[in-house]
């Protein structure tokens, strides 16, 4: 089955307030994640919290290397990662208990988006939350 986005649950994640893990997330402005997430930060007012392999801070904000590190709850998991690697991802955001992951433009994995509905977790996929808050106005 394919995934279908929800505008609901866009219009949700974007409009409350939340902390979202964004996975792919270093220092790299060349990295569309670094824009991403500043939005969030700055216009959405969300806490980021940057997952990179090498545990940077960003955006004045701790680092770590992968979720399990991460203390306390997380609401988004947001993947800047390849495809074929989003789905360890998504295993670990629901062992972690995330509320949500949202798959980057282009991040496309039907199974892992599956595994997460299964498991009760919103799911966004191959989506970007700048142009998704563009559309809403939010």
């Amino acid at each position: 089955m394919v995934h279908v986005n929800d505008p609901q649950v866009i219009t949700r994640l974007l409009s409350s307030p939340g902390r979202w893990a964004v996975v792919g997330l270093s220092n790299n402005p060349l990295r569309p994640a670094v824009g991403v997430s500043r939005f969030l930060q700055q216009r959405l007012g969300m806490e980021i919290v940057p997952v990179n392999l090498k545990g940077e801070d960003v955006h004045g904000a701790k680092g770590y290397t992968c979720l399990a590190n991460v203390p306390g709850g997380i609401d988004v998991v947001d993947c800047f990662i390849n495809s074929t690697r989003v789905g360890a991802v998504v295993d670990e955001a629901i062992a972690r208990g995330a509320g949500a992951v949202w798959l980057q433009l282009g991040v496309v994995d039907e199974e892992a988006a599956a595994r997460a509905a299964a498991a009760g977790l919103d799911v966004v996929m191959n989506a970007c939350p700048v142009i998704e808050a563009a559309k809403l106005s939010v």
